[in-house]
């Protein structure tokens, strides 16, 4: 007797599954957005096919947390040393990994390059969707990458790409991108949420029995967001997003979620003729100041993954002609600076409740640690007095409601990173005071707003 076939509805907005089918869906309220797929004859493919992996009928063991093995997983560099950093030390065997951005950022140049640079040691698959391989190999000739050993797929059908790698066993396999691919079984059309969903959980399960590492590209939403179901991100092991200003040549490559490594950990790329190159100081960047000092303009060093980054952030404060002044940022939350202000005037004595405050972090970085605080108002301050604050200068601490200055982790990191790029002084809360003095970096501690605010207005 014939199997029934199992069927499920499915929003394409927003993801939420219903026993039937309905007009309206009652998690986003959006009208005929749920389609109806079937589920059998898929997942009996996918037992017939992945029997080997843990899960598949006959196959899976119980055992005990202290019988597994705890031997390092076996990496692979990706040939970008950002990159590597970005994946926690380069790609695991088996892993399946989501790479979005915005159109234009650079996703298929970095792994086409990345996939060149691998092809000659070991076994790779590129597999496009949304291009034509005459247009994958215009870019490869123009980049000047080799492409002697790599190889190409043009294929949108998950189980005719699944069919071809089990036979060329690759080692690394590249799909470009998620939500062109389809699955026979699945009614709705491509890029949809259950499309998107069922695609991205075959590919993963695909990686983890084979033992073959896929880098999937993901497109991105108006917000900046990976587009399609939250599932998509649930299901991978790193989602990592390459974002860079269409007006500027740099490319910030960051992780929010590694199951093998740290998260939002920092990688700098620069676009340039020849495709993405590796920025080896990402400090040097951000702190392109001119040579004559302006008020409103302090140093930070923020904490991005694993290392330190010396960041520039301006301030400006100006006298409002609207009854209600405006508060205006660029890289940091909106929320923080209206909370520092009132810190400023009942621990600091300094009134800017008439005053346009306009705050910028240089070079597009996002900082989302409190470690800013104590710069942010050392700008503002500087910006109201327009009194320019010394360029050898650099500060970092965060400021707590009392007015207290709260110390910050890694704060020993942040005063070496500070010292080898030349700065002579430092501002940092009294915790965070080196054990050993030197002779290239004076280090005031402070343990108020007061003690910071009377430093600042001393220093020459």
């Amino acid at each position: 007797m014939a199997k029934a076939v199992k069927r499920a509805y499915v929003c394409n907005e927003c993801g939420a599954d219903y026993l039937r089918w309905q007009g309206q869906c009652s998690e986003c309220h959006a009208w005929n957005t749920i389609t109806e797929i079937r589920l059998a004859a898929a997942n009996a493919r996918t037992n017939d096919r992945f029997s080997g992996y843990a899960g598949g009928v006959g196959q899976s063991k119980i055992q005990k947390l202290v019988e597994i093995s705890l031997e390092e997983l076996p990496r692979f560099s990706t040939g970008f040393s950002e990159f590597d950093r970005v994946l926690g030390g380069g790609v695991v065997p088996g892993s399946a990994i989501l790479i979005g951005g915005n159109p234009g950022a650079g996703k298929s140049t970095l792994l086409l390059q990345t996939m060149c640079r691998l092809s000659s040691s070991m076994k790779t698959l590129y597999v496009t969707g949304e291009e034509s391989l005459q247009q994958v190999a215009m870019r490869a000739h123009r980049l000047g990458l080799p492409t002697d050993n790599i190889n190409m797929l043009s294929e949108t059908s998950i189980e005719q790409i699944c069919l071809l790698a089990e036979q060329e066993q690759p080692r690394l396999m590249v799909i470009d991108s998620i939500q062109v691919m389809h699955m026979a079984d699945i009614q709705s059309s491509p890029g949809s949420v259950a499309q998107v969903r069922e695609t991205a959980a075959y590919l993963t399960r695909f990686a983890k029995t084979k033992g073959i590492a896929i880098i999937m590209v993901g497109h991105v939403t108006k917000d900046g967001s990976l587009a399609g179901p939250k599932v998509l991100e649930h299901c991978i092991d790193c989602s990592i997003l390459l974002d860079g200003d269409s007006d500027s040549r740099f490319r910030t490559l960051r992780s929010h979620k590694n199951r093998f490594g740290a998260v939002n950990e920092l990688g700098v790329f620069a676009m340039t003729e020849q495709g993405l190159k590796e920025v080896s100081n990402p400090s040097a960047i951000f702190l392109t100041r001119g040579e004559e000092m302006s008020s409103g303009s302090s140093v930070m060093v923020i904490w991005e993954g694993t290392r330190p980054l010396l960041v520039e952030i301006q301030a400006l404060v100006d006298q409002s002609h609207f009854g209600n002044p405006r508060r205006v940022t660029v890289g940091l939350e909106q929320n923080r600076l209206a909370l520092l202000l009132a810190v400023l005037h009942r621990h600091g004595g300094l009134h800017m409740a008439d005053q346009d405050v306009f705050v910028n972090v240089v070079g597009g970085v996002k900082v989302n640690e409190t470690s800013a605080d104590l710069a942010l108002v050392a700008a503002l301050v500087s910006s109201l007095r327009n009194r320019p604050l010394p360029q050898d200068l650099v500060i970092f601490g965060e400021i707590g409601l009392g007015g207290e200055i709260r110390p910050v982790p890694s704060g020993q990191e942040r005063i070496a990173e500070a010292a080898k790029h030349g700065f002579k002084r430092a501002i940092v809360p009294i915790s965070n005071m080196p054990k050993k003095t030197s002779d290239n970096l004076k280090v005031y501690g402070v343990k108020k707003l007061s003690e910071a605010l009377d430093i600042l207005a001393n220093l020459d």
